[in-house]
């Protein structure tokens, strides 16, 4: 299987490089520039998370029915936590590539595949086709992007002002959560109001979110299972579901749940254990205040599973967190050269609490949390490229409430569509 697996990303790594050549030799032979046409979009003024999929630039090539695009992030930081530090440290955490196709009238298809860490991981985040029946029934299967939150959708690093990913997005929701699957999809408009939906029916998690190496809850560790893709773990599917209303002068918000049985519960017909679910709900919610053009964005997300007796209470069957991002435009004109060039500050407020509760044997609380404040400074030239200069300050308290780990540091980096 580990040969199996290694020798598909070894493919996946030449077919990328054919791609960006053949991109690239197209881009030196052309003389007629028109035949390379971007497709622009302005990521400053977002609509819903959901639509994010597609609300990306893309380059299309003459009459070819394909359509490339993606994004780039590359990154320094300086931290230390409390007094030590490991110094000064370069990242690329991720480089993106997108490739959509219409095949037919109605009939779409997109696949987002990243590299990350610079090349040491590639995964297949979004590889599905959609069949527009109605706007409010459509039809999508594949690799599906689960909808849970804003952020895990509406993920691209160019359209935010922080280099780091909100926490509880990476933590407890895993960050870029993905699965095979199916499911509808659908919106309706009318005047100032936007509404849509997302029902999907994935694979999910596994048992690797208790039995990890954490030694605590830990949602993402059942990102490692690449298995996920061909099979579920326990036959039981993991259903997700979304709603979001949108007033185009007021702001967006939106209400989702994702929820199925996570244990191997029964293997060749014999019972191992009682099925054991996993839910999680969130909201989230985006505005741009008028006149002072003051943008908000947020996201709070409750997690609670069944837990078996034989774990102790280190491992919590309660999670919650959000965060909540303000930005402010300072400086909106030419800048050295650049029309429309954009300054902000900005702000980012965050909460993580790993195990929500109380210990049984005495009534204390149960202190597993995190809270962090970034503020920062971004430079945008053009909508789809950032640059940005981060500070980073978060106390992190273990689970018996013991002083917390103060951890600060500075970031800076930029992040940009191609």
């Amino acid at each position: 299987m580990k040969q199996t697996f290694l020798y598909n990303l070894h493919n996946m790594k030449k077919a990328i490089l054919l791609i960006l050549l053949f991109l690239n030799l197209i881009g030196y032979s052309q003389t007629d520039s028109s035949f390379i046409k971007r497709i622009q979009t302005d990521t400053s003024n977002m609509k819903l998370n959901m639509d994010a999929v597609y609300n990306r630039p893309f380059l299309q090539m003459g009459k070819l029915p394909v359509s490339i695009g993606g994004y780039i992030e590359a990154n320094s930081s300086y931290f230390g936590t409390d007094g030590v530090t490991e110094g000064l440290s370069f990242q690329i955490p991720r480089m993106t590539i997108f490739i959509s196709s219409t095949i037919k009238k109605r009939i779409k298809f997109l696949s987002e595949i990243e590299l990350e860490e610079g090349g040491k991981e590639i995964a297949i985040e979004f590889a599905s086709m959609d069949i527009e029946l109605h706007p409010l029934f459509n039809l999508r299967g594949g690799v599906v992007m689960n909808p849970i939150g804003g952020f895990n959708q509406n993920h691209d690093g160019p359209k935010w002002e922080f280099i780091s990913r909100p926490i509880s997005s990476t933590t407890i929701i895993p960050s870029t959560w993905s699965n095979v699957g199916f499911g509808i999809f659908g919106k309706y408009g009318r005047n100032n109001l936007v509404w849509a939906y997302e029902f999907y029916a994935t694979n999910g998690f596994d048992d690797k979110i208790i039995a990890n190496d954490q030694n605590r809850t830990w949602l993402p560790e059942s990102k490692k299972n690449k298995e996920r893709f061909e099979e579920s773990f326990n036959g039981e599917p993991l259903y997700t579901a979304k709603t979001a209303l949108r007033h185009r002068k007021i702001g967006e918000i939106g209400f989702s749940w994702m929820g199925g049985i996570y244990n191997k519960f029964m293997d060749d017909g014999i019972e191992l254990d009682k099925k054991r679910r996993i839910d999680l709900f969130a909201i989230d919610f985006n505005t741009t205040i008028p006149v002072i053009k003051t943008t908000i964005n947020g996201e709070w997300v409750w997690a609670s599973l069944d837990i078996p007796t034989t774990y102790t209470q280190q491992f919590g069957d309660k999670l919650q967190g959000g965060f909540v991002d303000i930005v402010q435009p300072i400086i909106r004109r030419k800048i050295l050269g650049w029309e429309n060039a954009t300054i902000n500050i900005a702000a980012r407020l965050e909460y993580a609490d790993y195990n929500v509760g109380t210990f049984r044997e005495n009534g204390e609380n149960i202190s597993d949390h995190i809270y962090a404040v970034v503020p920062g400074l971004s430079f945008r030239p053009s909508p789809q490229t950032v640059i940005r200069l981060n500070y980073r300050y978060h106390w992190q308290t273990d689970l018996l409430g013991n002083p917390a780990a103060r951890t600060a540091g500075i970031q800076f980096g930029f992040s940009t569509y191609f």
